[in-house]
């Protein structure tokens, strides 16, 4: 390999970005090389195609590694870490669907009772893989008819193969309930957390009786679980148009450079090139690929018309 070539497989780049025709869908396309996702977790669900290089995701209980042909699949708010597995990083192309539009595509196929959940955290399914990036290409191309019949068909091919009923994960006796008014506790006072001693104090237990519920409950300590927390409040308010500054202070960051920083890490982007995907403007000069990669043409969907079979 050419030491121009070594350089463009080095070199990372993500768009995190929303598709008007196609409501209550999130859509990240990157490779990353020196980046990592800290543990976190999503309100929605995960589909993940890998295209390139390998992905390590670290689970409750064990880690997988994904390459090529594979997609990954994540329930909401299961925590989850993720992190190249080879020198030359990943590359895949993300969809995030909204618990609605989940529930919707699993009323449409019929087969599913109450509120559906994977069943397998990876598979390897080179066809779904691709229709996966075919809903990319779509939505790119401004093409509304492909992108909706690929993302339905799509959603629909994981649901049927590959889901049941969503696990409830639960912590038996007072500690659950101990982790669960922790976690009201800091929602309230997000800006203004108290310290975990005092928040075990004010709900009658210890502090270490209440991290160890809290963890069993939520997957992570609470001064993990409140910067994820605050992370996604975040997102909530730059999708309704509020400047990153007055943001980070509105969720309890110090300023804007620390919600760039924790931002970038768990979403994969920093907040103005969200912000900016959400406002549907393209990035200013000096904006790095690293924000907004190239955009792909449309390929044929003749071979995706019946991907959910």
């Amino acid at each position: 390999m050419g030491t121009d070539e070594g350089a463009a497989g080095r070199r990372e780049w993500a768009r995190h970005w929303q598709y008007a025709e196609l409501p209550g869908l999130d859509l990240l396309r990157a490779h990353y090389v020196r980046h990592t996702f800290p543990r976190h977790a999503h309100d929605g669900y995960v589909i993940a195609a890998v295209t390139g290089g390998i992905e390590e995701i670290g689970l409750p209980g064990h880690v997988v590694r994904a390459g090529p042909g594979s997609v990954v699949l994540i329930n909401p708010e299961v925590p989850h870490t993720a992190r190249a597995g080879v020198p030359e990083g990943w590359a895949y192309a993300t969809l995030y669907p909204s618990s609605e539009l989940i529930a919707e595509v699993a009323d449409e196929i019929g087969t599913l009772r109450g509120t559906p959940g994977f069943t397998a955290d990876m598979v390897i399914d080179p066809r779904g893989a691709e229709a996966i990036t075919e809903v990319h290409r779509a939505a790119e191309a401004g093409n509304a008819l492909a992108a909706d019949t690929l993302l339905r068909s799509v959603v629909a091919r994981m649901l049927t193969r590959h889901a049941g009923p969503l696990p409830a994960r639960t912590v038996p006796g007072a500690g659950g309930a101990d982790a669960a008014a922790a976690r009201a506790v800091l929602q309230e006072r997000m800006a203004d957390p108290p310290s975990l001693e005092q928040l075990a104090a004010q709900l009658g237990t210890s502090p270490f009786a209440l991290l160890r519920s809290f963890r069993e409950r939520y997957g992570m300590p609470p001064h993990t679980w409140l910067t994820d927390a605050r992370v996604r409040r975040a997102r909530r308010l730059l999708d309704a148009g509020t400047a990153p500054a007055e943001a980070a202070l509105a969720v309890g960051f110090t300023d804007q450079p620390h919600l760039n920083r924790h931002f970038t890490r768990i979403v994969g982007v920093p907040p103005g090139a969200y912000r900016r995907e959400r406002a549907g403007r393209a990035p200013g000069p000096g904006v790095q690929e690293r924000t907004r990669p190239g955009r792909s043409g449309l390929r044929s969907f003749g071979a995706w018309e019946n991907i959910e079979q």
